[in-house]
């Protein structure tokens, strides 16, 4: 899972992800240890999007 690769530079591109979507706030991209898939989730919902956008975007971050 693309998010698993970038667990080392989560805070850059939490960054990213903020400055790109400003409705995502830093309590929507907390990621926790072992709940990815909930932090998926709760993107597709914020951005209204499917999980392989949501991926795609974490991966370009």
């Amino acid at each position: 899972m693309i998010i698993l690769d970038i667990k080392s530079r989560w805070n850059e591109v939490k960054g990213r992800l903020k400055q790109r979507y400003g409705v995502l706030s830093d309590e929507d991209l907390t990621l926790y240890l072992g709940r990815e898939g909930d932090l998926i989730c709760k993107l597709q919902k914020k951005l209204g999007m499917s999980k392989a956008d949501v991926l795609k975007i974490i991966g370009e971050a």
